[in-house]
């Protein structure tokens, strides 16, 4: 689970302007370090079913608002795709 702290370093780190936290950068650096948690929780906890539906929801919900950023702006989109090492 992200703890206030860590949210606040991602929307530091990925913001747009001073008073941003919501645009498609912050959301999509969020959802990615939750995935990211969910995923090591896996590996340590197979059989936990409940759990993945959450996880394949937040996957769901990353690939949309990456749609939209890429439709948006190409080069927002290509920049936070490195700095976040989605694609290889």
């Amino acid at each position: 689970m992200l703890t206030q702290e860590d949210k606040k370093q991602i929307v530091e780190k990925y913001r747009l302007h001073e008073s941003d936290t919501g645009s498609p950068e912050v959301q999509i650096a969020i959802l990615t370090e939750r995935i990211n948690q969910l995923t090591e929780h896996f590996r340590v906890h197979k059989k936990d079913h409940h759990s993945k539906r959450g996880l394949y929801k937040m996957i769901g919900r990353r690939a949309h608002l990456l749609n939209y950023l890429r439709k948006k702006d190409i080069n927002r989109y290509r920049q936070l795709i490195q700095s976040l090492g989605l694609r290889k």
